[in-house]
């Protein structure tokens, strides 16, 4: 560790900043005026680098120098391609409820995802050097690349170039007005739609160029997209929703504390080595963890303004009617014979296995997101616990398997009681990003604890008791847990404890009037809904053999995001049906095709446009329609 190299790992941190700060503005200025939390933003920067790797192919006949027209035809092709996003499809769901929309764009990531697989191949593409800027410049005795000090200077010019447009033109005006206060500025005469689209469009835009401007620096890779959302939602989260240079600084921020991890590398603590290159992975959810409990709005954001008419009102919970509970028992009956009647398709028994422990999951994570009202993020964290205590549990401990189903879910609950303490201190989006903060961190350690946890390879030999060996048995159990779980959940909907979550939830501030303590009820219903989660991991991993770090990954708590919203949030069937469908079709869609996540989003797109409120919300209002044509 010497000076020369912390000032040369500054400058590296500086440089990939401004990659980081052009996907980070674009995503505010989107969610600023649209509402919309873009899943899909990564996928425009990685569609950047491919279109920039292609651009810069074709152009090359013309002269080296065509790679910087490349680059600036790919940052314009992105914004095309999201105002066409944007005017086919996100203006058809406007008025849907915002997570509905949340669940679109996550569609769009996988039909973009298989689209670029389908154009370039799954090989990684390393573009061209960039002319003019591909040699080095000595810093300090070291060596480091032109092309990284270009890339320093392009993040301050694009931050002067986006504040001149948003304070000295009309067009600025509008989109600051409709970030404060978008029903007001619609009142007032201003074209949503029109500003919507050239928003969304500069936001693609300024995606594309961050990747395009990556293409001398890495090879593009079709995991660019879930990697780069994840930072930038960090940034956007920081800095303050909708602030552009609160995006800017928040990536400086990240990108000097991983530069100053990796130059400290291993570092000895009281006599044990304590690797800092290693909290890379981590140390942007850290900050953020931190900069949410300090200051809930962001470094440099404010509190957002209270939306007028955003999606449909809720209706009351109502008690199942007896035709919905004769139904619910033949189905439970139809359920228990199956192994019988799939005697010679064992697959189905494993198949049904996965699907009754995805319907728990989707469940406990509907008991916050629906009468909760709390979006969380990072809901794998519970289920990752409850898998990870049970492995332990099995193996390390020697527990029966048996009293590991017992345990194993009461340490996730404590697992949720610790994060959800944080987390009722927030609302909407910033407690959704601190969910998934400390859910990243949980991952991270599960992924870096090797003489505890397995690291990156897991836990194997994670076996169910010999008396269930029997997948068969193993099924039986699992639906007898899965159904009884999803019971008692709603069963508490409807007792005392319910009607004050739900209260909390439609309105915090009668709700304390009433005397109702808003957090503790809110902090008992993470708790509650953590321990449900720890019991589909548990069940999860015996139903495996093992378990590994992808049961805490974001693509699990999407997974539950996705059935919980499939289904439909507003209807107590929803996560079953969501969870039923979904995991049906990941699996025939899968095994029908290699571009099977094209697929699967585009049949997730379609349910969104014909159900904007899910599947079991959708059929419930054409059973009400039919109700009331009748009468």
């Amino acid at each position: 560790m010497d000076a020369s190299g912390f000032i040369v790992q500054l400058l590296n941190g500086l440089a990939g900043a401004s990659s980081l700060f052009l996907v980070g503005a674009g995503l505010s200025l989107i969610f600023g005026v649209t509402r919309i939390v873009n899943f899909a933003h990564g996928s425009f920067f990685m569609v950047g680098i491919y279109a920039a790797y292609s651009l810069a192919e074709r152009l090359g006949d013309w002269g080296e120098w065509s790679f910087w027209p490349a680059l600036l035809l790919a940052a314009l092709a992105v914004g095309v391609l999201g105002a066409v996003v944007e005017v086919l499809l996100l203006r058809r769901i406007y008025k849907a409820p915002e997570l509905f929309q949340l669940l679109a764009t996550f569609a769009l990531v996988l039909v973009i995802k298989d689209a670029a697989l389908w154009l370039w191949g799954p090989e990684e593409l390393l573009g061209p050097r960039a002319p003019g800027l591909s040699g080095s410049v000595a810093i300090l005795g070291r060596q480091f690349p032109t092309y990284d000090l270009f890339l320093i200077a392009v993040g301050p010019v694009v931050l002067g170039l986006v504040w001149l447009l948003l304070t000295r033109t009309r067009w600025g005006t509008l989109v600051r007005a409709a970030t404060q206060d978008r029903e007001m500025a619609a009142a007032l005469g201003v074209n949503q739609a029109w500003l919507f689209t050239a928003v969304f469009a500069l936001g693609a835009l300024l995606a594309g160029l961050g990747g395009a401007l990556q293409l001398p620096r890495e090879p593009a890779t079709l995991e660019m997209d879930l990697n780069t959302i994840g930072a930038a939602f960090v940034v956007v989260v920081v800095g303050g929703m909708g602030s552009i240079p609160g995006a800017y600084l928040a990536a400086l921020l990240i990108a000097q504390v991983k530069a100053v991890c990796i130059w400290l590398g291993v570092v000895q603590v009281f006599g044990h080595d304590v690797s800092f290159s290693q909290l890379t992975l981590v140390v942007e959810f850290l900050v953020m963890a931190v900069v949410l409990v300090a200051r809930p709005w962001g470094l440099l954001g404010k509190p957002q303004a209270v939306a007028r008419g955003t999606g449909m009102a809720e209706a009351p919970l109502r008690a199942a009617p007896p035709a919905y509970k004769a139904g619910a028992a033949v189905l439970l009956a139809a359920l228990a014979v199956l192994p019988w009647l799939a005697a010679g398709a064992p697959y189905l028994t494993v198949l049904m296995i996965d699907l009754l422990v995805a319907v728990l999951f989707a469940a406990s994570l509907h008991f916050i997101m629906g009468p909760g009202g709390m979006h969380s993020f990072g809901h794998a964290a519970y289920f990752g616990l409850g898998a990870y205590a049970a492995a332990l549990l099995a193996r390390a401990a020697d527990v029966p398997m048996e009293l590991a189903l017992l345990l194993a879910p009461l340490a996730a609950g404590a697992g949720a009681l610790l994060y959800g303490w944080f987390c009722v201190r927030l609302s909407g989006v910033y407690l959704a990003m601190l969910t998934l903060a400390f859910a990243q961190i949980t991952w991270a350690i599960c992924y870096q604890w090797d003489g505890f946890t397995g690291g990156s390879n897991g836990l194997t030999g994670v076996w169910p008791a010999e008396w269930l060996a029997d997948k068969r048995a193993y099924y039986w159990l699992t639906l007898a847990l899965a159904a009884a779980g999803v019971l008692l959940l709603r069963r508490m909907l409807f007792s005392p404890f319910g009607y004050a979550l739900r209260a909390v939830r439609d309105s915090a501030l009668r709700a304390d009037a009433i005397g109702i303590d808003a957090r503790r009820v809110q902090w008992a219903a993470f708790a509650i809904a953590g321990t449900f989660a720890g019991l589909a991991g548990a069940l999860f991993a015996f139903s495996k053999g093992s378990i590994s770090p992808e049961a805490l990954a974001v693509g699990k708590s999407v997974d539950g995001l996705v059935m919980v919203l499939l289904g439909g949030v507003q209807t107590l069937a929803g996560p079953v049906v969501g969870a039923a469908v979904f995991t049906w079709l990941h699996d025939t869609v899968a095994r029908g095709t290699d571009y099977w996540r094209a697929l699967l989003g585009g049949i997730i797109l379609l349910l969104v446009l014909l159900f904007p409120q899910g599947i079991a919300g959708g059929v419930g209002q054409l059973v009400a329609r039919w109700r009331g044509a009748r009468a």
